[in-house]
């Protein structure tokens, strides 16, 4: 089983991605958690173009790293200028790293078009650079830039960028698609003519200009390239870089090459969330591997193949990549659906009760519901057609007030009158929106009699208009989605009233919680006396 090298530029190429950034602490997380995983380098950033980046490989020479290398990234010396009077390699030689990553012109084009040099300086300045780190003791990775369209311009002399930096002492010589156009036949055929030419291991880095960086990563390595460099979610400039994330399941699942520490392939939908959170970006539910779409069956036929034999519509079992198989209701759905979802929530349905939730579903979505982000709701329709659904508390009355002050400041208050048991509640609350004060009043109104709202929280708010030609008198749904400490769970609401829509996604999402508090105290008690 032969060994792929997962080389992670998140940190430097992945924060070029428009509208993200790493903080200092972000970058140091990150490093130990991919350290924690397995992954065998980390590309930390370029110390010259900022503090941020030198202060990083001082700090990060402080982490107790135990698998992972950090590189510090750089570009070869400047034409005609002397290594050492280089200012970008000087500060290439003050980061405390062992690993320097140099990125050159492996293309006659690019040489000549845009550095406006010679095509012996170029390779001069690629042989310089890396004799000049290894002198001060450094191991080095060279990035060939533009290598795959330097092919097509001019292949002997691609080649001979690649030569120049291997016999100068680099240690591993990266081939890159640069500009993201190239076609996975031919980064096959032009790295097996590297990997013959070399005497020192090759490496692959691609961009996703064309929606096919990993297809063109797994394509090297099968030419025998040794190292895939991309970042994780396929965060980068442009359209992106290689996702990572795919490339190792593609690596370890598929193909059956060695990659990461053992058991950390699991581990991939929990790393890729866990980026997505530290730069508040939201998931692609539609990301392969790891999305929360990528096992989702909504088709009946779908469904009911899955419930038979998980084969027969999913190409890998979902938990290992640590994800899961979802099942969506909605009007195309059929019986299967809506048996699986009741399973997972442990509810035993008979083929009448079936049909008649199924109905029940598509009559609502035909109003403008829709059910597949919200799990919640469904449970409790579920239980409204069973006639097992006892509300814990009843409206009778709320009301929100929007006030603008002279000086702009605008105030949000919130009234609500329920009922809870005997007892009528009357409580008021400001809040940051009408949502936001109609929650906390509600709160105030049931945390007295129900104290593990306290743990639950509103993570995000959803509006779609339904029916847009009606323009402001539209209907609207509004989806919620809530969280405690060990569950997330999403709702819907659908009005002509915005407000009204929030108000019954937010009932929805308070039933929901203590329902299902109630159900696992009575699992727990039951447990406790059998």
């Amino acid at each position: 089983m032969r060994r792929i090298e997962l080389y992670d530029t998140t940190l430097r190429d992945g924060s070029q991605a428009e509208g993200l950034s790493f903080s200092l602490s972000d970058k140091l997380q990150l490093t130990a958690r991919l350290d924690e995983l397995g992954f065998d380098f980390v590309e930390g950033g370029y110390p010259a173009s900022n503090e941020k980046d030198a202060q990083f490989f001082t700090r990060a020479a402080e982490l107790p790293l135990s698998v992972v290398r950090v590189a510090a990234f750089g570009m070869t010396r400047r034409k005609n200028t002397r290594p050492a009077d280089d200012s970008g390699l000087a500060a290439m030689l003050a980061a405390p790293t062992r690993w320097a990553t140099i990125v050159g012109k492996a293309s006659a084009f690019q040489a000549t078009e845009v550095l406006r040099t010679s095509r012996e300086e170029n390779l001069a300045m690629i042989r310089d650079t890396i004799a000049y780190l290894r002198a001060a003791g450094r191991e080095v990775i060279f990035d060939a830039e533009h290598f795959f369209d330097g092919c097509k311009f001019d292949r002997d002399y691609a080649l001979a960028c690649l030569r120049a930096a291997a016999e100068a002492g680099a240690a591993k010589v990266v081939l890159c698609d640069t500009n993201g156009g190239s076609m996975p036949e031919e980064v096959a055929a032009f790295t097996r003519a590297a990997v013959e030419a070399l005497p020192v291991p090759v490496g692959i880095h691609c961009h996703n200009d064309c929606e096919l960086a990993v297809a063109n990563s797994l394509a090297a390595v099968d030419a025998g390239a040794s190292q895939v460099q991309g970042t994780i979610n396929g965060f980068g400039e442009r359209c992106g870089n290689a996702d990572l994330i795919s490339v190792a399941a593609n690596l370890a699942l598929k193909k059956g090459y060695s990659v990461l520490q053992p058991e950390s392939v699991r581990r991939l939908t929990e790393l890729s969330r866990y980026v997505y959170e530290m730069v508040n970006m939201n998931f692609r539910p539609h990301q392969p591997f790891v999305g929360k779409s990528a096992f989702a069956h909504k088709g009946g036929m779908h469904v009911s193949g899955v419930a038979r034999t998980s084969q027969s519509y999913e190409h890998i079992d979902p938990a290992l990549v640590g994800n899961e198989r979802r099942v969506l209701v909605s009007e195309l759905s059929g019986r299967s659906n809506i048996a699986a979802l009741a399973q997972r929530h442990g509810i035993a349905l008979d083929p009448k009760l079936m049909d008649g939730i199924l109905a029940r579903v598509v009559s609502m979505e035909n109003a403008g519901y829709q059910f597949e982000a919200a799990d919640g709701s469904f449970h409790l329709l579920v239980q409204r057609s069973m006639n097992t659904f006892r509300p814990h508390f009843e409206r009778i009355s709320y009301r929100v007030n929007v006030e603008t002050e002279r000086d702009g400041t605008t105030v949000t208050e919130a009234t609500v009158k329920l009922r809870v048991g005997d007892e009528i509640r009357h409580e008021v609350a400001e809040g940051d929106g009408p949502v936001n004060a109609l929650d906390a009043a509600m709160r105030k109104a049931l945390n007295g009699s129900f104290p593990n709202l306290a743990k639950m929280r509103l993570v995000d708010y959803k509006v779609r208009v339904i029916n847009s030609e009606a323009a402001t008198a539209a209907g609207v749904r509004v989806i919620i989605e809530s969280q405690d400490e060990d569950d997330v769970w999403g709702t819907v609401g659908v009005s002509e009233n915005i407000i009204e829509a929030s108000w019954i996604a937010l009932v929805d999402a308070i039933e929901y919680k203590l329902s299902k508090d109630e159900q696992r105290c009575g699992r727990t008690a039951a447990d406790a006396t059998s």
